[in-house]
């Protein structure tokens, strides 16, 4: 069961009821708020996870409402669904206009409004989760997805995928330059599921230089591949270019020796439950790291598969 907050602000008596009734069938916990200015007070008390809003209120219409709920730092990422018995577009616009996620006109079905409910808070989720430099998917949101795939039973692909010496790149160039090349591997990522995966697939980061691509059998080799190409074409752009064409930054390592540090490169770890039963995450976790290591001992960039069965 849900241990999510809703918060319902609506004048109508039987309708507050009917919503809560709803809610609390579908496993949320529900408050519930009479008018405007008891739900902004409400919303600074509880913090909901969701506040569904109805337009037409006393005291303070949801218009107000949502506005105020945007100027606060403390409630401004909390997601709103607006509800009115109005179905006039320039009513729905006037909604999102003041920073409404979603709109829901009355009459409504139940079907409609649990759906929605739910495809806000897992978008609210994932924003909350997401790693603030590459807007990807983080930990939580990762280990949720692995989860899920592994419980499902679906014939799945994990990408593990980490920056080679990205150290001494980050070091060498500043952390500016270190953040553009973990925003430009993002895009790289997201281009190359655009372009050879599926409609299904999952890019996240880890953190620092690694990230995740959960993709289906059949496209995750093409993803792979295509991640490297792009990568080996983008990556020396970031370098300047007297190292860019001598392959190599000089640095100073803790020894105070010289050492010549190759272009980043990218090591992949491929690992797919269909030739081994993966019953659980920490042991898709153990295969790629071993994987990786492997990996990450060969030079350039390159794709390493699991190819043992059970």
């Amino acid at each position: 069961m849900s241990h999510e907050k809703i918060l319902v602000v609506e004048d109508e008596s039987a309708l507050r009821t009917i919503l809560k009734f709803q809610l609390e069938g579908a496993g949320y916990d529900v408050m519930t708020a009479d008018d405007g200015v008891e739900g902004l007070e409400k919303v600074q008390e509880v913090l909901p996870d969701l506040v569904l809003l109805d337009v037409m209120m006393p005291r303070m219409d949801g218009s107000e409402v949502c506005r105020q709920l945007r100027a606060s730092f403390l409630t401004s990422q909390i997601p709103v669904i607006m509800l009115t018995a109005r179905g006039q577009i320039q009513d729905k616009i006037a909604g999102l206009d003041v920073g409404a996620n979603d709109y829901l006109t009355k009459p409504y079905s139940l079907d409609e409004l649990l759906i929605r409910v739910r495809n806000i808070l897992h978008w609210s989720r994932l924003q909350r989760e997401a790693n603030p430099l590459t807007g990807l998917p983080g930990n939580v949101a990762i280990e949720a997805e692995a989860t899920r795939r592994i419980q499902s039973g679906e014939k799945f692909a994990l990408l593990y995928i980490d920056i080679d010496n990205f150290k001494a790149f980050n070091d060498y160039y500043s952390y500016q330059k270190g953040d553009e090349a973990i925003r430009m591997t993002a895009s790289i990522l997201l281009r190359a599921v655009g372009r050879c995966g599926g409609s299904g697939d999952f890019v996240g980061h880890v953190g620092g230089d690694d990230f995740v691509v959960f993709s289906d059998p059949d496209h995750g080799r093409r993803v792979a591949d295509g991640i490297v190409l792009d990568f080996d074409e983008k990556a020396p752009l970031l370098y300047s270019e007297k190292d860019r064409s001598r392959g190599y930054v000089v640095v100073t390592n803790r020894q105070n020796e010289i050492a010549r540090i190759p272009l980043m490169t990218v090591t992949i770890a491929g690992v797919t439950n269909v030739d081994r039963a993966i019953t659980h995450v920490g042991q898709l976790s153990d295969i790629a790291a071993e994987l990786k290591r492997f990996g990450k001992s060969q030079a350039g960039s390159l794709a390493v598969w699991e190819r043992r069965g059970d």
